[in-house]
């Protein structure tokens, strides 16, 4: 059907496709092999069918409420299925809607300055080895980039994202041991506005204490940064581990409550064989997914493409 050839063919020209099919082959031997085999065997939609899709889907990670939107989805729109090559192919049509990039706003750049991100999460999502690598990823497309190490509480975070500064050559604003972070920012927010940086990555603390604490000190960090640059923060970025899947979405939520959260990045989608937690994610917290850990180098980390990360999931290496 040409709207599947047109997920292939964008797939196809994707430069990174490469690292989506190796960051993804563990989700698709869980997943789109088990369809496929599903596929195979087609012979119309009963309950019989839609309870084999449903059990692979949870066993994904999908979560059971957003497991069954898509399963009725599926079922709803059955005679549509005629119009594909298979069922697996009709079944990635589905999610394609399902995740209905369209109306996502585009990653806010402030043209009147440094644009400043902040990343937030729990400790242990992989927080500073992100804002490590999305300093190599905005360098190479020519940016000027620093960096804030508002992590003050944890020991060694400032000593680990200083070393990654000093790696890839740009500045890290750093305090001492459990100095106000929101101190901190202010020094960066100022470096960023005395030296033209384009692009300030904030890696804040992952303390998750309670609501209201957390509430206030991330309320507090965007007042400080706002009076020395008034948009900011532009953006601010929920970094969720993949292999946590439903426990790091409910984790997720208490962030969503206390900041205005502009995106999801997910790391350590290489480490599970349960992709489709992106899903739950569109899903439960309605937000994008900006970008996708698919292993461990600062170059893998690649912009979130849904039809990069659908042919992954399901039809790999498959022509």
């Amino acid at each position: 059907m040409a709207f599947f050839q047109k997920i292939k063919e964008a797939f196809v020209k994707s430069n990174d496709k490469d690292k989506y099919l190796s960051g993804l082959n563990r989700s698709k031997k869980s997943f789109g092999d088990r369809i496929r085999v599903l596929s195979n065997n087609f012979h119309g939609i009963d309950d019989e069918l839609l309870e084999e899709i449903m059990v692979i889907l949870l066993e994904s990670d999908v979560g059971i409420h957003t497991a069954q939107k898509i399963v009725d989805a599926f079922e709803q729109r059955g005679k549509e299925i005629k119009n594909y090559d298979s069922m697996e192919d009709y079944l990635i049509s589905i999610l394609y809607d399902f995740y209905d990039e369209q109306n996502d706003e585009p990653i806010q750049f402030n043209s009147d300055g440094p644009t400043i991100i902040f990343m937030v999460g729990v400790n242990g999502s992989g927080k500073t080895t992100t804002s490590a690598k999305l300093i190599k990823n905005y360098k190479e497309e020519g940016k000027k980039v620093a960096v804030v190490a508002a992590d003050t509480f944890r020991a060694g975070a400032v000593d680990q994202i200083e070393v990654w500064a000093n790696r890839l050559d740009v500045a890290c604003i750093k305090g001492k041991p459990n100095q106000d972070p929101s101190s901190v920012i202010m020094d960066g927010c100022k470096y960023a506005m005395e030296n033209q940086i384009d692009i300030l990555i904030c890696d804040t603390a992952g303390r998750l204490q309670n609501k209201t604490n957390l509430m206030k000190e991330l309320t507090k960090m965007s007042r400080v940064a706002q009076k020395v640059i008034p948009s900011a923060p532009h953006e601010v970025w929920l970094v969720m581990d993949a292999t946590t899947g439903q426990n790091g979405i409910s984790q997720a939520q208490l962030f969503l409550e206390a900041t205005n959260v502009t995106g999801i990045v997910l790391t350590k989608m290489d480490g599970t064989a349960k992709g489709g937690v992106v899903l739950a994610i569109r899903d439960l917290l309605h937000l994008p997914v900006r970008f996708l850990g698919l292993g461990e180098k600062p170059e893998d980390l690649k912009p979130f493409d849904i039809n990069a990360y659908l042919m992954g999931i399901t039809k790999g290496l498959e022509e």
